[in-house]
């Protein structure tokens, strides 16, 4: 190269020119940007300093070296040997490009000239590339939004819900864990739904051996205490944003030493504060941009609508199921169980006129089943009038619940008897006692052969030896023992 004026090599300008402007990702325009000045100025190395200390290089030919994480060895020391110029963005510094040249001559006025237009014509693709990237981000967070969306309108139980919150916020963030927190009663929140990426969302190498559980479980559980700053700006509803979660002094949880960049983004709709949606990156990571904390947030709305929704919808169909039992309840109360009733009176006066012994042991036999069936019917109304979801909380509800999970185990369905007061006078500890016998019986007749026929009888108004009211618990099973079918009936009684 010399020092003289020379006519600009248009064609190369223009293939260049037009080169850099074809790419709509950043990073290929970026790569593109550092070796077209290389070849447009034949240029021995190119440097392309953006921020964050992202590097970009090409060789001398154009041959591409990459992205590096410092220009250290290759950055041009000054002098006639080498060149930069800014790129600039809407006037805004966007980076630098450094050249060295490939001949003891240096670069010439031709050359200067050839990448200052190089250069602004990179800041226009920059800027396209930019706006092409945020349009993008834009359309995955929509699509991810609509997505969490329609997986919660389907009827998912709310613990699968929050970490399908989690996780999906988690992919569009490209963080390396997707938490949500939800107040305790305490006044901090506690993580309840967790989900991390392939690395173990951070956990150190030796802890890595099943990472994406490993991690999960060492977030669940983990608590922010009251009196937190970031607790405080979350509970008022405000976002928090965190540039580096290890040293900032606002984070106070045994698990921050992990993490670097983070966004803690409320959970709110209508005024309702569900929880909080917490986005870590790794340490070293890049920090959130503006855009990125924007659509993030913009998520955090829609998804915290979504779950009140779902909830509402999980509520009405809750409220279905309990109208649809009521209903059953009153219909087995007002028609099957009057009729039964009705018939039985019948059978009874047909007793007592009766004047054969054969016949009077029938009608009685009669008369039995049907007072059995009525009691197997009201037992049947209770449990129609329980909530299926929730636990029981009256003895007579427990002994139902632990029949109804061994009928799967026995193979059939064990009729339940209740006689007195048992709801009001079977309380802790006999009740505890008597559940956990009812176990063992119903576990030992699992274990019998060919049992056709289960029968459990609480009776709580029976007196005791010893002249105090007690409580005694009856199962009977007819399944055989030593190959033979004798039936087995075992009893336990308690004091009340």
């Amino acid at each position: 190269m010399t020092d003289d004026v020379t006519t600009p090599p248009l064609p190369l300008l223009l293939d260049a020119v037009l080169g850099v402007g074809t790419e709509l990702e950043l990073h290929a325009t970026l790569q593109h940007i550092v070796t077209s000045a290389v070849r447009l100025t034949g240029a021995r190395w190119g440097v392309l300093e953006v921020g964050a200390g992202e590097v970009f290089t090409a060789g001398g030919g154009g041959d591409s070296a990459g992205v590096g994480g410092s220009a250290g060895a290759v950055h041009p020391t000054g002098g006639a040997g080498s060149l930069s110029v800014p790129i600039l963005v809407r006037d805004e510094e966007f980076g630098t490009l450094h050249l060295t040249a490939g001949s003891a001559g240096g670069f010439s006025d031709s050359d200067r000239g050839l990448l200052r237009i190089l250069a602004g014509q990179a800041g226009i693709a920059v800027g396209n590339a930019r706006l092409y990237e945020t349009a993008r981000q834009r359309e995955r967070w929509i699509e991810g939004a609509a997505a969490v969306t329609t997986a919660l309108l389907t009827g998912e139980a709310a613990a699968d819900a929050l970490m399908t919150v989690a996780q999906q916020a988690r992919l569009l963030a490209g963080a390396a864990a997707g938490v949500v927190l939800q107040p305790t009663p305490a006044g901090g929140m506690t993580i309840v739904a967790a989900a991390t990426d392939a690395a173990g969302g951070g956990l150190p190498p030796e802890r890595r051996r099943h990472p994406a559980a490993a991690a999960q479980n060492d977030l669940i559980g983990t608590t922010i205490e009251p009196g937190s700053a970031v607790l405080e700006q979350l509970l008022g509803g405000e976002p928090v944003f965190i540039e580096d979660s290890a040293t900032d002094p606002r984070m106070t949880t045994h698990v921050r030493s992990r993490f670097g960049p983070s966004m803690m983004l409320p959970l709110q709709a209508g005024g309702r504060l569900i929880g909080t949606l917490a986005l870590p990156r790794r340490r070293g990571d890049h920090p959130y941009t503006a855009v990125e904390r924007l659509l993030a947030t913009q998520f955090a709305s829609q998804a915290a609508l979504a779950l009140v929704l779902a909830d509402a919808q999980q509520s009405r169909q809750r409220l279905a199921v309990f109208e649809d039992r009521d209903r059953i309840a009153r219909d087995l109360h007002d028609l099957v169980v009057q009729r039964l009733f009705a018939t039985g009176m019948m059978l009874e006066s047909t007793r007592r006129r009766a004047g054969s012994a054969p016949v009077g042991t029938a009608l009685d036999q009669a008369v039995d089943e049907l007072e059995s069936t009525i009691q197997e019917v009201r037992t049947a109304i209770f449990a129609l009038q329980q909530p299926p979801a929730d636990a029981p909380t009256t003895f007579r509800g427990k002994v139902l619940k632990e029949t109804a999970g061994a009928a799967a185990v026995l193979g059939v369905q064990p009729s339940v008897h209740f006689s007195g007061a048992v709801d009001t006078r079977v309380a802790d500890p006999a009740a505890g006692r008597l559940l956990r016998a009812l176990r063992r019986a119903l576990a030992a007749a699992s274990r019998r052969l060919a049992v056709t026929r289960v029968d459990v009888a609480v009776d709580a108004g029976v007196g005791l030896p010893d002249g105090r009211s007690g409580v005694r618990l009856t199962v009977y099973d007819d399944g055989e023992t030593d190959g033979v079918s004798a039936g087995t009936t075992v009893t336990w009684q308690a004091p009340l």
